[in-house]
């Protein structure tokens, strides 16, 4: 019933645009959760029948192993409706350290025959300060991450100062720390992956990690699908050498192929941004492999990229993933959708 439910309510949903639709579910998830009862009730109907998934990683006990990835809850704004639904990890952000717009409207697209989404949002941001004071009341028994990233006006040569500055206000409330270096919409942000810039990215992070006292808190980095053998290679080698916890793979993907060629002319007059969705999965999944074979035991990957079913969470987590984000799959499918991947795993 629960489904059938939101198949129908999914079209008139989708008359919306994305942005308007994102912008009511938050309104009525920030509603929810001020009228008491209102979560547990969703939890005990999202959460029926399901035995324990709890596990360990990264020297954190999640209570499962599905995450909402990033870019979802930039803000931190509903965070009980993520653990109701059965989230074990939440990752908000991209958080800036100044607040930023983002880039002009319209920058989110559905392909709901595809189940794809393309987004050029540009870190939209209200700032670490404001999403700080934010987590400061965030629920007991989710884990949450915090992804951060430069401000759009910050040149790469400053990035570090962003990174730490984010780090300084986000990292005393979180679980642990995401560096987005990934994202294909603020430009040259991509550019800090390569492994003269990202060594001393990371090596200034772990500094300021050490500084605040918060040497046991997980630093995991971001990486985008779209980096060629080699260049993985020789990226993964550098984060290895870090001492940071791990890899999160992947963000979206600038390539046009993982659409239909039916659809394709449709998605390329959308213009710029990041694709994610089921078709990433394939081109994801290459990129996790590659990386977990290139990888040493105590660095971990976080699978993310397509990953829509307890069948997606399986394999991941059968090649060597510690845990698994979902983003896309959550807008087509719904908020049942984390009791359906648990039940099946």
């Amino acid at each position: 019933m629960s489904l059938d439910a939101y198949r129908l309510l999914r079209p008139l949903i989708f008359r919306l645009s994305p942005e308007t639709a994102h912008n009511l579910t938050f309104k009525g998830g920030r509603i929810a959760k001020g009228i008491p009862g209102a979560m547990a009730l969703l939890e005990g109907l999202c959460q029926a029948g399901i035995s324990s998934r709890a596990m360990d990683a990264c020297g954190l006990h999640f209570p499962s192993p599905i995450g909402l990835g990033a870019g979802l809850d930039k803000g931190a704004e509903v965070l009980p409706l993520w653990k109701a639904l059965g989230f074990g990890s939440v990752e908000i952000g991209t958080v800036t350290p100044k607040p930023q717009p983002g880039n002009p409207l319209p920058r989110l697209f559905r392909l709901p025959e595809e189940s794809l989404i393309l987004n050029r949002m540009g870190f939209n941001s209200e700032g670490a300060e404001v999403v700080a004071q934010r987590l400061k009341r965030r629920p007991k028994g989710l884990i949450v991450g915090g992804n951060i990233g430069k401000n759009k006006v910050t040149p790469e040569e400053k990035a570090l100062d962003d990174y730490r500055e984010a780090y300084r206000l986000i990292a005393p409330e979180v679980d642990y720390i995401a560096l987005n270096i990934s994202s294909p919409n603020t430009p040259g942000l991509r550019r800090l992956q390569a492994p003269e810039a990202l060594a001393p990215l990371l090596g200034g992070m772990m500094q300021i990690r050490k500084e605040m006292g918060l040497e046991s808190q997980p630093i995991l980095v971001k990486l985008a699908p779209d980096l060629d053998g080699e260049e993985l290679d020789a990226i993964v080698d550098v984060i290895a050498a870090s001492g940071l916890s791990g890899i999160i793979a992947t963000n979206t993907t600038l390539d046009r192929g993982i659409v239909s060629d039916i659809n394709r002319d449709k998605v390329l007059s959308w213009g710029d941004g990041g694709l994610s969705g089921k078709g990433l999965k394939l081109k994801a999944r290459e990129v996790q492999r590659r990386i977990l074979q290139r990888i040493p035991p105590h660095l971990k990957l976080v699978a993310c990229g397509g990953i829509g079913s307890a069948e997606d969470a399986k394999a991941a987590m059968q090649d060597g993933a510690a845990w698994v984000q979902v983003y896309s799959a959550l807008i087509f499918e719904g908020p049942f959708l984390v009791r359906r991947m648990l039940k099946g795993m």
